[in-house]
């Protein structure tokens, strides 16, 4: 029998999704099949529109070996397992002549626990368990969150938390679910054959194609103990966000209620004085936390090294002890026990990896601002630790034994792959080398006709952006912006008290346009009460300048209020500067400014989301004119048309206006 051809297949699913081919999806699904024939990898950048998971699902359904897909959020994630993959295997089955499986696994914390919810939550005050189902009035939000979770857990098949519609708060969440660490094991639990994590494994080990999140393959790389069945293929969509989620995976984090919840927890359970010796390190630890300063710490203090290392060896103690003794008469002993080693093994992880200070990490003190008003306590600062980079990490666990493709609307920077590249681990695109995985970049580009249907405009005129400046003259030009567009404006600031500042000073100059701010609700009804009205206007922070998809009339005006550069005492972000710095590179251009670049290739790309969209994105901030990075900037966002011209932006935009208001008549 003839195999088919990919032009035939990606045809077939793409009328099955009721798509249109796109030259760019083509493109896209013929390299993604090389590299997966060939063994090498592959960086694509497809645009808004291009149709990229099935650019790469067809070519991977294709090519019958196990594939895992592994996206950065859970829209995505949804959208391939309840409409991408079931239309795209109907489509293919008659010319495969099989039907690919496919299935979603997540980490262990996203499914409920049928032992926490029927035996209680082992308690961190007193012996035995708690049911959370007793204590909380039925009444209260949190019971009735619990009882409608106890209700849903009789009739989910999945047990994934993100079926259950409307959600419960984490809050509740907790009380019936548990971290890997804290799991009984499906051998040693009552209900390990009804486990929905452990049914979610099995799933996965049959499938064909594994749907996954950045976080889940992160674990399965740094941990070495596999979550995920072995594959011959990786997909990372939204690559862009890769590096900063297994950065995530990788930062350990000590706070003093956190040590404090440790000694509690397996008070009960050692003898007396091994708790007690836990007990004076955790007090040792919380009052040099009193004293810390936020900031990174180049050399880690006299007195938190002292502080940690009897945190360290208190804490080995303690796991010893735990793995030696019995007492029966602790209701639930196992799930008790189990819940304190994962505590106490956490404590003990963190204090040795900042105590063998290794040059690779990055160590420093945070300081979390009270909420509510609250006086100032010790228990809001927490001290972390985390890789100065990733990329060696990256480029050992995932470029070897499997083809990797990366794919996103922005991995190409300033013109070219490969500084995404560097931070994944790939030398620059077409070195070779022994140990040097074989990559190549495309960009497919987009169906969108930028210079047509968009403007770049920055206000040249303002004045540059500084930490300490009130910026009057920034929102007086935001004004006349949304003035000009009558509304249909997503603000994306770089800060969330930029963006409250910005909403308060705008409610009262400009009443009738209703303002919406971040944290007044919920992303989600945020987003469908600014797309349900075109007069609304949307302000917000990070989650907005990529999570928003708001086609048509609603949005037809992106601002950024300046360029969204680290903060200079981001400690994470100028150590890895420094680092380059020191080993000869260029600190700023390969940290600062693409960190920058990714954010403003997102946010841009919230403009144009279908062929008939208008608008224009403002950039506040009169660097990305001026300075020499500004064209470095420049090249990373979709090719609008350019200016610098007020009195041109503002006729644009009443003119977009105008024919929006007409079409809706």
């Amino acid at each position: 029998m003839t195999k088919p051809s990919l032009p035939d297949l990606l045809h077939a699913a793409v009328s099955a999704v009721g798509g249109t081919e796109r030259p760019g999806q083509v493109a896209m699904a013929e390299a993604v099949a090389e590299a997966i024939d060939d063994s090498s990898h592959l960086l694509v950048q497809a645009g808004t529109g291009t149709g990229k998971s099935l650019g790469y699902l067809v070519p991977a359904l294709a090519q019958g070996e196990r594939v895992v897909v592994a996206t950065a959020t859970l829209a995505l994630q949804r959208q391939l397992v309840e409409r991408d993959l079931p239309r795209t295997v109907d489509a293919l089955h008659p010319q495969l002549r099989r039907r690919p499986q496919f299935a979603m696994l997540k980490g262990r914390s996203n499914y409920l626990c049928l032992h926490r919810l029927h035996e209680g939550v082992p308690q961190d005050e007193e012996e035995g368990l708690f049911d959370p189902f007793e204590a909380a009035a039925p009444t209260s939000k949190l019971g009735q969150d619990l009882m409608r979770l106890r209700d849903w857990s009789d009739e989910t098949e999945t047990g994934d938390r993100d079926d259950l519609t409307p959600g419960v708060s984490d809050r509740a969440w907790a009380q019936v679910s548990v971290s890997s660490r804290e799991c009984l094991g499906a051998s040693k639990c009552a209900y390990g054959a009804e486990c929905f994590a452990e049914a979610a494994r099995e799933r996965a080990k049959l499938a064909d194609v594994v749907v996954t999140n950045h976080a889940l393959l992160a674990i399965d790389a740094i941990e070495g103990a596999p979550v995920l069945p072995q594959h011959e293929v990786l997909i990372v969509d939204e690559a862009h966000e890769l590096v900063s989620r297994v950065t995530g995976v990788a930062t350990g984090e000590l706070t003093p209620g956190q040590v404090n919840r440790a000694v509690r927890r397996s008070a009960k359970l050692v003898d007396e004085k091994i708790a007690d010796q836990l007990q004076t390190a955790a007090e040792g630890f919380e009052r040099v936390m009193e004293l810390a300063l936020p900031g990174r710490l180049e050399k880690v203090p006299e007195d938190l090294a002292y502080a940690l290392m009897a945190l360290r060896d208190a804490a080995r103690a303690v796991i010893t002890a735990l793995g030696s003794t019995r007492d029966r008469s602790v209701q639930d002993e196992d799930a008790v026990r189990k819940q304190a080693m994962a505590s106490v093994e956490t404590v003990h992880g963190v204090a040795e990896r900042i105590t063998q200070g290794s040059e690779y990490d990055v160590v420093w003190y945070e300081r979390h601002e009270p909420r509510g008003g609250a006086a100032y306590r010790h228990s809001g600062a927490s001290l972390r630790v985390a890789p100065l980079s990733v990329s060696g990490l990256l480029r050992e666990k995932l470029f070897t034994e499997r083809s990797v493709v990366l794919a996103s609307a922005t991995l190409k920077l300033g013109g070219d792959f490969n500084g995404v590249g560097a931070s994944l681990g790939l030398a620059p695109e077409g070195t070779t080398g022994d140990d040097l995985p074989v990559w190549k970049g495309i960009d497919v580009g987009s169906p969108f006709d930028y210079p047509r249907q968009g403007i770049l405009y920055v206000a040249k005129h303002l004045a540059q952006p500084t930490r300490d400046r009130e910026r009057s003259d920034m929102l007086d030009e935001l004004t006349e912006l949304m003035q000009a567009a009558g509304g249909r404006t997503l603000g994306l600031f770089s800060s969330m008290r930029a963006a409250q500042q910005a909403a308060e000073v705008l409610r009262s100059r400009v009443p009738e346009l209703p303002i919406l701010l971040q944290g007044e609700d919920t992303l989600g009804e945020l987003i469908k009460n600014f797309a349900a009205d075109p007069k609304t206007c949307l302000f917000g922070t990070l989650s907005l300048w990529q999570g928003v998809d708001v086609p048509g009339p609603s949005c037809q005006l992106v601002v950024m209020d300046k360029i969204p550069f680290p903060r200079p005492d981001d400690p994470l972000m100028s150590a890895r500067q420094k680092a380059v710095e020191e080993a000869g590179g260029n600190g700023f251009m390969a940290v600062a400014a693409t960190h920058a670049a990714l954010l403003m290739a997102q946010g841009a790309g919230r403009l144009v989301r279908a062929t008939g969209d208008r608008g224009v994105v403002a950039v506040l901030d009169p660097r990305l004119a001026t300075a020499r990075y500004g064209s470095y900037l420049k090249a990373s966002l979709p090719d609008f048309w350019y200016t610098t011209d007020r009195n041109q932006v503002r006729k644009s935009l009443a003119a977009i206006d105008a024919a929006s208001k007409a079409a809706s008549v």
